[in-house]
């Protein structure tokens, strides 16, 4: 009888620590991009699909996204001049993690993130509120594809 019961024991404790073994949660990782970044390149490469609208604001100027009627998984802003800048990205219907962040360009390197991704409805009842049309930066786009 004490053997079934260490037997129990044993076996419940091994699923205790398989159950509290949770997998690691990415939050805007600054990481080797699977591919070579250009330069003058901000790629947001999100944990999972981005239904949007989405919108980006870059050193304090918003700026156009263009994407599809699905979204995508991916945020490719180009353009963008060497030296320090501050981004910021919202969605009506995603939120992410962290939302905002700064970034070092150079002339010869791209910056990549990972950016945690979650769908979340603001907008309960009603219709969303119309937002004016973002002015742009000259040469900058970005396209979630």
């Amino acid at each position: 009888m004490m053997q079934v019961q260490r037997l129990a024991f044993a076996g419940l404790a091994l699923l205790a620590v398989l159950g509290c073994n949770r997998p690691k949660s990415v939050h805007s990782v600054a990481k080797a991009a699977p591919v070579q970044v250009p330069g003058g390149t901000l790629t947001l490469a999100f944990t999972r699909k981005v239904l949007g609208p989405l919108a980006l604001t870059l050193d304090g100027v918003r700026i156009p996204v263009k994407q599809g009627p699905k979204g995508g998984k991916t945020l490719l802003v180009t353009g963008i001049a060497e030296g320090r800048h501050r981004y910021f990205i919202e969605s009506n219907r995603d939120a992410f993690g962290p939302d905002q962040g700064d970034l070092d360009m150079s002339a010869t390197q791209g910056v990549y993130y990972v950016i945690f991704a979650q769908r979340f409805e603001s907008v309960l009842y009603g219709k969303n509120a119309p937002t004016p049309p973002a002015e742009g930066l000259p040469g900058v786009s970005a396209i979630l594809k």
